[in-house]
């Protein structure tokens, strides 16, 4: 019998997992495959692992694997698709705004062939006017700044087969930006669009700081578009101090120039330093990520891993 491994990050959850768990052991009731589900805690504050292993005990279709830190969604993400073992494995997340009862859609698409089946939202129900507005522009911004057709409006939510899973394992740099990654393998991959739901319980974990250098680490994980366009701010800046300085020296040649030049002279000076300090930005964040992959650090590290207890978990 074919397989069927679901990958749960989380941090601080614990109100909606049961909750999860339960529309989720209703699913896995009504598929036709050995499943399971691998709930990864990222280092919760609260009682998220307490309630994973109270899941467990109850239900033996129920793994949990416990980070020794908070790593970041998207490490944790890749711990979980280094322990699944299943001939497809879907990601989702536990805040309930991705349903699980799609999951027998997505696996009729997988048995007719594709090796990804990602979700498309149509709506975001739950969520701010300005949130909606930049993860929009996100994904288009994207679309312009890399030769990567990374879908739009899409998130983590998907099934993978088994084959796409082991090609994720070989990727193993440190920047991580799965959803990127997730594109970056290619194989077959179709969209299934639905409405996304308000969260179960509990508040996101993403502010708009985190959203802000979670966008930058997509953008320079996939793209060397901001070098380039930092050498075209310099070509523009320079371009645009010549003309000055081609206009001051031609006045004072035909009309005379009074030492009156000290707010022009600043504009000129602040315009270039500051054009030159984006640019060394720019190659900063590069250079920072060259630095980080140098050091070859492992991705995560596990403090303890419990499997399935269960004959019929996958």
């Amino acid at each position: 019998m074919q397989t069927l491994a679901v990958v749960v990050p989380a941090y601080n959850e614990s109100e909606g997992l049961r909750e999860f768990q339960r529309r989720l052991g209703l699913v896995f009731d009504g598929l036709d495959l050995r499943c399971s589900v691998l709930y990864i805690d990222d280092g919760s504050r609260d009682d998220t692992w307490q309630v994973m292993e109270s899941l467990r005990a109850a239900d033996a279709r129920v793994a949990t694997l416990k980070l020794s830190r908070n790593f970041g969604k998207e490490t944790a993400l890749t711990a979980g698709l280094d322990h699944a073992d299943a001939d497809a494995v879907v990601v989702i997340d536990a805040d309930l705004q991705d349903q699980p009862e799609l999951i027998p859609e997505f696996v009729a698409r997988w048995r007719e062939g594709f090796d990804v089946v990602y979700g498309t939202r149509s709506n975001r129900a739950g969520e701010t006017a300005v949130k909606k507005l930049t993860s929009a522009a996100f994904y288009r911004v994207m679309e312009k700044m890399t030769d990567l057709p990374l879908p739009r409006d899409t998130g983590d939510f998907r099934l993978m087969s088994r084959r796409v899973v082991d090609a994720l394992r070989g990727l193993r740099e440190r920047q991580r930006f799965m959803k990127g990654l997730f594109t970056f393998v290619g194989f077959r991959q179709t969209a299934i669009v639905y409405d996304r739901d308000a969260r179960f319980a509990g508040d996101s974990k993403w502010n708009y700081w985190k959203l802000w250098n979670f966008a930058l680490e997509g953008i320079t994980s996939f793209s060397t578009f901001p070098l380039r366009l930092a050498t075209y701010v310099g070509f523009v800046a320079a371009l645009i101090a010549f003309v000055f300085g081609l206009t001051v020296f031609v006045k004072a040649l035909f009309y005379g120039d009074p030492v009156r030049g000290y707010p022009s002279l600043m504009v000129v000076v602040l315009f270039l330093g500051g054009a030159q300090l984006m640019a060394l930005g720019m190659i900063g964040e590069y250079l920072g990520r060259i630095y980080m992959e140098s050091k070859q650090r492992p991705l995560y590290f596990v403090d303890r891993i419990n499997p399935p207890s269960g004959p019929d978990a996958g």
